[in-house]
C-alpha cells in the first residue's frame, strides 16, 4: 500500500539510501498555481542537518517537478516530483546487514518479504516521508485557496513543555547515545461543515489512519481524545449557541463529519529506535547479540515530524473536499 487517497491519490517511492525519493499525484485539479518553491518550503522544514537537534545528514532535499505543471499551473494530469539523495553513507550500515535493530522495522520487513534493505531501513526510514511532504505541500496550497490553514506545534518532548527544557531533553539524550519521544498537535482552521462520510468513511477515521501511517506515530487523539473517557456527558458535549458552539471537546468532528470548528489532532511520537546505547537483539541466524547503532540519526523525531503531520492532515482534507464537491454536484 504505497498509494494514499481516493480523489487526490498520492503514490510515494524511494528508499533512504536509494538514488531518489518522491511521489506521483493523480487526481489533482487543473489550474492551481504551482512551482517548486511552493513545495520546497515544507520540505526545508522536514530536512535533516538544520540544527544540533536533528540528524547531521547533509541533504539539500531539492525538489524537481517532472510533470503535470505547465506555465506555472497544474494541468490535471499526473504530477511527478523527485528528490535525489546526495549524502548517503551506506557503509555506516554494513554491520546491520545480518542484525535486526530493536524497535525498528528490520525484523518485520524481513518476515514479510524475505529480504530487506539494511541501509537506513529502506522504505521504513523516516526519509520515506519526503514524498508525503511534497504532495502535502500541494494540498496545503489548494486548501489555502479555500481559506483553510493547517499548522502543527510541539506540545511536549519527554514530558517537558517549555521550549528551553525541550531542547535540553533532546541534547541530553543525544549526548548519552539515547533518544526521546514527544507529542505534536495539528490544527486545521477554516474547514467547512460537512466533510467526511458516515460509518466507514468518517473524517476522524481517515485522519487517524493517516497519522498512524507515519512510521514513528504510536497514538492519535482528536479533540479531548483519551481525556474524554474521564468526562461526563454534560462536560464532554459541545453546547450549541446561536453563533455556533460554546466549546470544542469533539475536535471539530461529530459523527465522522466536520462541524465547521477547528479540527484538533494530537499524535504521540515514539523515541528514535536507532540509538548508540548498547542493546540486546537477534541476528538473522537466531543468535542473541549486542548492538550499538552507528550512523546519523535524530535524537528526537518530534521536531521534524511536525511538517509531515501537517502534510498528512492536508492530504486527508483535500481528498474530503474533492469528495464533497462530487456530492454537491
Amino acid at each position: 500500500m504505497n498509494t494514499f487517497g481516493t480523489n487526490f491519490r498520492v503514490t510515494t517511492f524511494g528508499e533512504s539510501h536509494g538514488k531518489a525519493l518522491g511521489c506521483v499525484i493523480d487526481g489533482c485539479p487543473a489550474g492551481i498555481a504551482l512551482d517548486e518553491a511552493d513545495i520546497q518550503a515544507l520540505l526545508d522544514r522536514r530536512k535533516p542537518g538544520t540544527s544540533p537537534l536533528t540528524s547531521p545528514r547533509n541533504e539539500s532535499d531539492r525538489v524537481e517537478i517532472l510533470s503535470g505543471v505547465f506555465e506555472g499551473q497544474t494541468t490535471g494530469t499526473p504530477i511527478a516530483m523527485i528528490v535525489r539523495n546526495e549524502d548517503k553513507q551506506s557503509q555506516d550500515y554494513d554491520a546491520l546487514r545480518e542484525v535486526f535493530r530493536p524497535g525498528h522495522a528490520d525484523y518485520t520487513y524481513a518476515a514479510k518479504y524475505g529480504v530487506r534493505d539494511h541501509r537506513g531501513g529502506g522504505r521504513s526510514s523516516g526519509r520515506e516521508t519526503i514524498g508525503r511532504v511534497a504532495a502535502g505541500a500541494l494540498a496545503l496550497k489548494y486548501l489555502a485557496g479555500k481559506g483553510i490553514t493547517v499548522t502543527g506545534t510541539i506540545v511536549s518532548v519527554h514530558g517537558r513543555t517549555d521550549p528551553a527544557a525541550i531542547e535540553h531533553e533532546i541534547l541530553a539524550a543525544k549526548a548519552s547515545g539515547d533518544s526521546v519521544g514527544g507529542i505534536v498537535e495539528i490544527i486545521a482552521r477554516g474547514c467547512p461543515a460537512g466533510l467526511g462520510d458516515p460509518v466507514f468513511g468518517k473524517l476522524d477515521a481517515a485522519i487517524a489512519g493517516a497519522m498512524m501511517g507515519i512510521g514513528a506515530v504510536k497514538g492519535v487523539e482528536i479533540g479531548d481524545g483519551f481525556a474524554a473517557a474521564g468526562h461526563t456527558g454534560s462536560r464532554n458535549n459541545d453546547a450549541m449557541t446561536k453563533d455556533g458552539f460554546a466549546s470544542n471537546h469533539a475536535g471539530g468532528i461529530l459523527g465522522g463529519i466536520s462541524s465547521g470548528q477547528d479540527i484538533v489532532v494530537r499524535i504521540a511520537v515514539k523515541p528514535t529506535p536507532s540509538i548508540a546505547k548498547t542493546q540486546k537483539t537477534r541476528d538473522i541466524h537466531g543468535n542473541v547479540v549486542d548492538i550499538s547503532v552507528g550512523g546519523r540519526h535524530d535524537p528526537c523525531i518530534t521536531p521534524r515530524i511536525v511538517p509531515v503531520a501537517e502534510a498528512m492532515l492536508a492530504l486527508v482534507l483535500m481528498d474530503a473536499m474533492l469528495e464533497q464537491e462530487k456530492v454537491r454536484r
